[in-house]
């Protein structure tokens, strides 16, 4: 039986919300598998213990670029260790540029781009520079390129969630577009970009919950196809409930408008990095000490 520690604990409420004492008890069913307990949580609690998934773990900003034709634009996230360098002129300026480069110079990769001139040198250069200056770590993580015959649109929400669409229609409806994925975050356009990782664990959460309700095997499968089918309409685009006028689908208010949307990115700072943090009380405690 692993150890279940108070650290453990700690990380699993930081991700799902749940009560301390529905962690422990998670971690302990689990034998401490952290995902394991995730998904326990899910079964008992609901979306409850999902509700924190999206939550920033990384500082930094997302930049977006468009060219004026809007025909080729670009989104980038680079990371920077506090939220305070986030801010930094500075760095923004820094990012800024880097998606202008990506939409311009079309770099296969991060290898790529770090090798693209950029002031004085290069991109690598200009970055190693900034980080002497800035006096923090700074990592270009990732970023995506958009060439279309249509018109693409973008939205930034506080520097820390970006989205660029690829649509045909009014400017104003990828406008909407934009604004709409950055507050709904949608997993992909519809049923067929969901990954098949991710509609797995749905429906094992779904066959949990149903097996604990006692009914006919033939209910139970019903059960567990209505939880998957209402999960991807939750988190499929075309599906979802419009933000601006929430009695008709995007899908239907596309066809309303006489639009279409071919693809979308959609980033979110630090997305799947894993946050440091900082337990001050053991730092000083152990600085008094006379540890390192």
């Amino acid at each position: 039986m692993a150890q279940i520690t108070a650290s453990m604990v700690k990380e699993l409420r930081e991700k799902t919300d749940a009560p301390m004492m529905e962690c422990k008890k998670a971690l302990t069913e689990a034998d401490g598998d952290m995902a394991r307990a995730e998904e326990i949580l899910r079964v008992k609690l609901g979306n409850k213990a999902s509700k924190a998934a999206a939550r920033i773990t990384a500082e930094g900003l997302i930049g977006l670029y468009i060219a004026p034709d809007a025909k080729t634009g670009a989104v980038i996230e680079v990371n920077c260790e506090t939220d305070f360098v986030a801010k930094n002129d500075d760095f923004i300026g820094f990012v800024n540029q880097l998606a202008e480069l990506v939409a311009s110079k079309n770099p296969a990769d991060l290898a790529t781009l770090a090798e693209l001139p950029m002031a004085e040198g290069t991109v690598e250069s200009t970055r190693a520079g900034l980080v002497g200056k800035i006096g923090e770590n700074l990592s270009i993580r990732r970023f995506q390129r958009f060439e279309t015959t249509d018109s693409l649109a973008s939205y930034v929400h506080s520097g820390k969630i970006g989205v660029l669409v690829d649509f045909a229609g009014a400017e104003e409806t990828g406008k909407d577009l934009a604004m709409h994925i950055a507050a709904t975050k949608p997993k992909a356009l519809d049923a067929s970009g969901v990954s098949a990782d991710d509609i797995a664990a749905e429906r094992s959460v779904a066959e949990q919950k149903a097996a604990e309700s006692g009914k006919p095997a033939e209910i139970v499968a019903k059960m567990v196809e209505g939880s998957v089918q209402k999960f991807l309409k939750e988190v499929t685009l075309l599906s979802q409930p419009f933000v601006k006028n929430d009695k008709q689908s995007v899908e239907q208010m596309l066809k309303e408008k006489g639009s279409k949307i071919s693809r979308f990115a959609l980033y979110v700072v630090g997305e799947g990095i894993e946050k440091k943090t900082e337990d001050f009380a053991a730092e000083v405690a152990a600085a008094a000490a006379g540890n390192p």
